[in-house]
């Protein structure tokens, strides 16, 4: 799904902030100007770029909860009118990172500690690391997938990778205590191959990094980056994405920038800095890329997702921060992915909520993420 350049209409656009004497708290409190025009309201479900650009996204829906997968039994529709009760869900705790396997979603949660997985075209609802023993999870954060469903999910208790069959099954752990400070993120290639881990480090650690595995043998390969400012340096990386090529984009957080290196390590260009423009950084967090090498960046105190080429150009951005739900609105985005169809699935923590944006050429109820009707409203806060 090619996505048509909008970087001139966009970056004619400011987002509107205070003045403030100090950027970073000023960034902090940001928030973009709405791509759903005020003025006119249109019908049916938010499109981004509003009108009367050409849309590429469609809001599709949330999910909040199990409510939101798992059919409605008759019986417990007949139940629920007889009796006045009301449907049992379980929710979001506070969700943090998601991936997504031809239609299965996992997302990681590091209040309850596992990992959530709404399976969409079976219509259920599991956890996986919530039950005693080797495969247990202490603290989910960063998750990822390879090409045939296997979960990998970064345990920052742990500092460890714990791996998962697509149906739940415990396989194996990599790493441990020893190799990081500060475990954020994991990555994998889509051969299941090497896994890309981040190392977020801290004020007092020197180790900010990406280490890079065997992710079958879990053999440390070598390590890209160190702390500091410049090409190829790090400060607090945030996670990791591989685009077309093999080329890895790493989100410097504390350089508000993402930079880009080839599947070895070896630097090649950056893009983005600290400011209130499209195309700037102001927290940014997580990141994805699509099948036609587009990168797509969560920034947390903007309130939205910014869209770029494979080279850093600026295409467009979907969402709002908002301190009132609803799609496309957030108050705190962390996790997003991309799957195989150019669905956007968009995790935000404070509305413990997974939003999904559905290309626009693409028809609802499509691909691998088929939804099955049902009586049920959603659940959640």
């Amino acid at each position: 799904m090619k996505i048509m350049q909008l970087t001139k209409f966009h970056t004619a656009r400011t987002l509107i902030c205070a003045s403030a004497a100090m950027a970073v708290v000023m960034l902090s409190a940001c928030a973009p100007v709405s791509q759903v025009g005020e003025t006119a309201a249109p019908k049916g479900p938010p499109v981004y770029p509003a009108p009367p650009d050409s849309p590429r996204f469609v809001f599709e829906r949330s999910i909040r909860g199990s409510a939101d997968v798992v059919p409605d039994k008759e019986e417990s529709i007949l139940k629920r009118a007889l009796t006045g009760g009301s449907l049992t869900s379980e929710s979001l705790g506070k969700p943090y990172a998601i991936a997504v396997y031809r239609g299965r979603i996992f997302v990681s949660d590091s209040t309850d500690n596992f990992v959530t997985v709404f399976d969409v075209p079976q219509g259920k609802y599991s956890k996986i690391g919530d039950q005693d023993g080797a495969g247990q999870l202490m603290k989910p954060l960063g998750l990822d997938v390879d090409g045939t469903g296997t979960l990998y999910v970064a345990d920052a208790t742990a500092k460890a990778i714990v791996v998962f069959d697509k149906d739940g099954k415990f396989l194996r752990k990599i790493a441990g205590p020893k190799l990081f400070d500060r475990l954020s993120s994991v990555t994998v290639d889509p051969a299941g191959e090497r896994l890309y881990v981040v190392d977020i480090g801290g004020i007092a650690s020197e180790h900010h990094r990406v280490r890079v595995f065997n992710a079958r043998s879990g053999e440390h390969l070598y390590d890209i980056g160190k702390r500091g400012s410049g090409p190829g340096e790090f400060n607090l990386p945030r996670d990791v994405a591989i685009g077309k090529n093999g080329q890895l984009y790493v989100v410097d957080g504390g350089n508000f920038r993402v930079q880009v290196f080839d599947r070895n390590g070896k630097y090649l260009q950056s893009f983005g800095a600290i400011g209130r423009q499209l195309g700037n950084f102001a927290r940014p967090k997580e990141v994805a890329t699509d099948r036609e090498g587009n990168v797509y960046v969560v920034d947390t105190a903007f309130g939205n997702f910014q869209i770029f080429s494979a080279e850093g150009e600026l295409l467009m951005f979907v969402g709002d921060r908002s301190e009132t739900e609803g799609p496309g609105k957030y108050m705190l985005p962390s996790g997003i992915t991309v799957d195989e169809d150019g669905r956007v699935y968009f995790v935000d923590q404070w509305f413990r909520k997974v939003d999904i944006f559905r290309p626009y050429a693409l028809k609802p109820d499509t691909g691998h993420l088929v939804f099955k009707p049902k009586d049920a409203k959603p659940a959640g806060k």
